[in-house]
């Protein structure tokens, strides 16, 4: 069986439930490029059918990340339709500072949680990737919802990543949809990078 053959076979036996799943977080990054807050609707709906799933395979804490992601959508479609009084979010920058230790951050929880995650049978490189990916994507994701405009970069290095692991645990129409995420994270860079100057020049 030629490669092309034994990757048809793969993405033809991922059940339905992943498909939708993969489906409905594509309409999630399609709709936050573009600003639209209607992308949390398609977050919130992706995140549930993949906590069963990511359960099912093994990923506890990409299982725990989607309860996660689900509060983080309800707290993104309020803060981009500028609900509670405050207009729309505008896309904004963090100072390198604030970067810094908010990865140090992530870099010291993840090991401490790769640590713990001993004692649920995950091997070792498992475990500390699976930790590292969600507590990346944890911080990544509250930058989507503030719109701050570094959270692309980021997760051009996270979904590579979280493709890798996705193919070991045997989710690999998930894993090409991560591999699209982050070729899509460059356009979703450039089209925040340029509101983000288009707002600053009308400031100016």
């Amino acid at each position: 069986m030629s490669l092309l053959e034994r990757a048809w076979a793969a993405l033809a036996a991922v059940p339905g439930a992943e498909w939708a799943a993969v489906l409905l977080a594509l309409g999630y990054l399609l709709l936050a490029i573009r600003q639209n807050s209607w992308c949390w609707a398609c977050a919130v709906t992706s995140a549930v059918l993949y906590a069963v799933l990511f359960a099912r395979g093994g990923l506890i804490m990409q299982a725990l990340l989607q309860v996660y992601y689900i509060a983080l959508a309800v707290y993104g479609w309020c803060a981009w339709r500028g609900t509670g009084g405050a207009g729309p979010l505008p896309v904004r920058r963090w100072p390198l500072r604030w970067h810094m230790t908010a990865w140090l951050v992530v870099a010291l929880v993840a090991a401490i949680n790769g640590a713990l995650l001993a004692g649920a049978g995950e091997p070792a490189l498992v475990r500390y990737a699976d930790a590292l990916i969600a507590w990346a994507s944890v911080l990544t994701s509250w930058l989507v919802a503030r719109k701050v405009l570094e959270n692309w970069l980021y997760w051009i290095v996270i979904d590579t990543g979280a493709a890798a692991l996705y193919v070991a645990q045997g989710f690999n129409a998930t894993a090409v949809l991560f591999l699209l995420y982050a070729a899509l994270a460059v356009r979703g860079y450039a089209s925040w990078r340029r509101d983000y100057v288009a707002t600053g020049a009308a400031r100016a």
